[in-house]
């Protein structure tokens, strides 16, 4: 099981970016939204992966940048695609600076590919009954 053995090998040594979105996605933290980080999907290990709304999570440092890798992830999103898996990518230094706008995004994509019940406590408040007489 060669793809097992690497997908825990990348789990041991998870970057800085990796341990913070993960700190959020773990545990069905992120909305009762089940992750998995270092899933395999073909010949690619993905960073997050969420079954339930085909969604891949890509963290990418400075590497990403050069032309080679920009290929390369290009034709590993078109294969993703082609499974029916969306991917989502985050540069590094953009999740330093704005944590909440990436938050947001992953939630609003899980919600329009799996959306579950938002909790009570999201909704607003019902006015109460004035007067206390109900209305039949």
């Amino acid at each position: 099981m060669p793809d097992t053995d690497r997908a825990r090998a990348l789990r041991q040594k998870p970057t800085w970016a990796e341990k913070l979105v993960w700190s959020w996605l773990r545990d069905r933290r992120f909305s009762a939204y089940k992750f998995r980080r270092g899933h395999p999907v073909g010949i690619y290990f993905l960073d997050f992966y969420c079954r339930e709304a085909s969604l891949s999570i890509e963290l990418d440092g400075g590497g990403h940048g050069f032309p080679g890798q920009q290929a390369h992830d290009a034709e590993r999103t078109e294969f993703l695609a082609s499974m029916g898996i969306k991917e989502l990518r985050f540069w590094n230094s953009r999740l330093r600076q704005d944590k909440q706008a990436i938050r947001d995004t992953i939630f609003r994509e899980l919600q329009a590919r799996a959306p579950h019940p938002l909790p009570d406590y999201t909704r607003p408040m019902k006015p109460p009954d004035v007067g206390g007489k109900k209305r039949s």
